[in-house]
């Protein structure tokens, strides 16, 4: 691939981020680090469990995660519309704690201990997605 093509794909994902997102945040940065925490240890759990991998569980698995960013989209499109920074933020928070508590499932699968403190932002996060 040369410079020329490659800088193309980066500006094109680069202006569909804007779009979509509004451009880069760190909540947007440890959602999607959420997403790709939750589908490992998802996929580490179903190993041990010795459940094996279902390429039909994963493919449901990375849609309803497709279909959050869809949602945290519209959001932002919302936002834009009523000029608030409200909806994306809270859509955020509220698929944020539930990707944590699915995490937390994950790790008790793998009979890993999980710190108090990062059980207690589970908590705050759920409470800001749903008092937003």
């Amino acid at each position: 691939m040369n410079q020329i093509s490659f800088n193309l794909i980066t500006a094109t994902l680069g202006a569909i981020a804007t779009y979509a997102f509004g451009g880069w945040s760190e909540l947007i940065g440890l959602f999607l680090t959420a997403i790709l925490v939750d589908y490992v240890t998802g996929i580490a759990a179903s190993i041990k469990e010795q459940q094996g991998l279902n390429s039909q569980v994963g493919y449901w698995g990375l849609a309803r995660k497709g279909l959050m960013l869809l949602v945290i989209m519209l959001a932002h499109r919302m936002d834009i519309l009523l000029d608030t920074d409200l909806m994306m933020t809270g859509a955020i928070y509220f698929y944020l704690a539930n990707e944590f508590i699915s995490i937390t499932e994950n790790y008790g699968r793998l009979g890993l201990p999980l710190p108090a403190f990062l059980k207690q932002m589970i908590q705050v996060l759920r409470s800001k997605g749903e008092g937003l």
